[in-house]
Formats: C-alpha cells, structure tokens, sequence
C-alpha cells in the first residue's frame, strides 16, 4: 500500500501544485481556464488519438465490459436518485447528484494516471470507461434536466444530446483514432512523434488544471456533498468491483482497470454542467473539492488491491 501511495503521490501532488498557484494568485483564473482549454482541446485529445489510433476496436469494446460498468453504475446511480428524491428535491437536483455519484474525472485524471501506472494496456478499458460516461450518462443528465423542465422528452433535447457528443474533443480524437485503426495504416512517423510530444502535456498540464479548478471551489452543504463524495469514492467502485468480479465474464486485467477508474474522484465536467443549467453548483463543487482531497488515499487504496488481483506492477 505504502509503494503504491508513494507512485500515485506525484499526480496528486501536481493537483496540489495547481491548487496553491491559483490559490495564492500567483496563476489567475483566467490563465487556469485558458490552460485547461489548451489540454482538452489539444493535449488530452493528442493523447487519446494517439492511443486508440494504436488500438483496435475489439480491444477496446467488448460487450460484458460495457455490461459490467454500466450495472455498477446505474445501481450507484439509482442509490443517490433515490435518497436525492427521499429528501423531497426535484428531478434536476436528483440528476445532478446521481451525475456526482458515479462520474469520475476519467479524462483528466484517470487516462494520464492509470495508463502509467498499470501499463499501456490499461489504455484500451480506460478509454471504454471515458467514453460510456461521456456518451451514456453525459447523455441522460441533460436529458433529465432539459426534459423535467420542458414536461416532455422532444427533438429538440435529442439534437442538444447529439451536438454535445459532437462537440466533445475526447470522443471526437477517440472516435478518430479508432477510425484510423480500423484502416489497418501505422500512423505516419513524423504525425506519430507529433502527438507524443503534445500528448505528453497532457499528464501535467491536465493535472496542474485540476488544482487550478479546484481553488475557486468552496465546501458548502457539506452533508449533502459528503454523501456524493461516499458514493463515488467507495458505493461506485464497490458496485462496479461486484459485477466485474462476480456478475459478469470480464478479463481480470480489464476489470482491475475498470475499478481503478470507478474509483476515480468526482470529474470537473459534472460542475460545468451543473452551472451551465443552474442547477445545485455550490453542492458539485463541494463534491469535487471533498472527494478530490480524499481520494489521495481511497484511490491508492483501490489500485493496490486490484493490482493485487490482477499481477500488476504499478509503474513497472
């Protein structure tokens, strides 16, 4: 536990690091929001081509996988609707807290961390994790939303859906790459060396970008955020642990990743969305700023028991 603490310390230290910058002043908001957009639309997405340009879809997608995350989830899922509902909120709050309770920062967290910290082969079910939250669950918390207020499901909400996905950076580089894979072409040198240099600012840049985020954020209803903060860091890998490991016929090596990226702290984008329909901000961004901090230790917890499971080295 200690060794693996001791590997994952670095990525959290970087969080950290942009923390106190943006804290102290030192680095403004405004540079934290144009560093951010330079890694989502450029670095991370140089990443993810470059990784699933090198993989094939087989690699990526298998249908067991996908069952086995998609059943921990919505468990965790329904778990927080239904105490958000216990307490009398409405749908859009309930949505946003279900959204908090099984969406980890994959993207900017997880896809750096985990692939060097239990291989390059962890890169194929990371990225089928990114991409069914992006898809699935980014999906159905704007649909909640937009409908609830609407009274009706319309084409309207579903054109809102599909521009989203569209619009997104990490599943248009992911969509591309797989693309480019499955014409059976090696990505040419120069390009290849291109995007090992910008995607290497990625780890970094994405990590610096979540400390910078995390010091505008405040720790309000701190039940309330306490809870999403107990779902995510332990009810949502538990959940996914139980039907990777019992439920379903998933590699070993695939559902040791799968747990480590359900293990992953609140993600970012839960608290754009939140803001971006005024719907429960200060509750998200408390979530964030609490399950972030905590997880220094859950999430090392969590990969040193599933590498024990599944023979990893961590960082070997």
């Amino acid at each position: 536990m200690v060794e693996i603490f001791l590997k994952t310390l670095p990525f959290f230290a970087l969080i950290a690091l942009g923390y106190q910058a943006c804290r102290t002043g030192f680095f403004t908001a405004e540079a934290a929001a144009y560093l951010t957009k330079f890694v989502f639309y450029f670095a991370l997405s140089a990443m993810l081509f470059r990784f699933s340009a090198n993989l094939s879809v087989a690699e990526v997608f298998d249908w067991w996988f996908v069952a086995a995350y998609l059943w921990g989830c919505f468990v965790v899922y329904l778990i927080a609707t239904a105490v958000a509902l216990i307490r009398r909120i409405g749908i859009e709050q309930a949505a946003v807290e279900a959204q908090c309770a099984v969406i980890g920062n994959t993207g900017f967290l997880g896809v750096p961390m985990l692939v060097v910290l239990m291989g390059p082969d962890a890169a194929g079910p990371v990225l089928m994790v990114l991409a069914l939250d992006l898809i699935v669950f980014s999906s159905l918390i704007v649909i909640l939303i937009t409908g609830s207020r609407d009274g009706r499901m319309s084409l309207g909400v579903l054109k809102t859906v599909g521009l989203g996905l569209v619009k997104n950076p990490m599943i248009v580089s992911i969509t591309l790459g797989l693309a480019w894979s499955g014409t059976g072409w090696a990505v040419p040198g120069p390009v290849n060396e291109f995007l090992a240099i910008l995607g290497a600012a990625a780890t970094p840049g994405a990590l610096f970008a979540i400390g910078a985020s995390l010091a505008g954020k405040s720790a309000e209803r701190v039940s309330v955020a306490g809870w999403l903060t107990f779902c995510k860091l332990v009810l949502h890998p538990a959940a996914v642990a139980f039907a990777a490991l019992l439920l379903f016929p998933v590699p070993i090596f695939d559902a040791a990743v799968m747990i480590a990226a359900a293990s992953l702290p609140v993600a970012g984008n839960v608290y754009i969305l939140a803001q971006h329909y005024g719907v429960a901000p200060q509750r998200v961004s408390a979530s964030i700023l609490i399950s972030t901090a905590l997880s220094i230790v859950t999430v090392s917890l969590i990969i040193a028991w599933v590498s024990g499971l599944a023979g990893i080295v961590p960082g070997g």
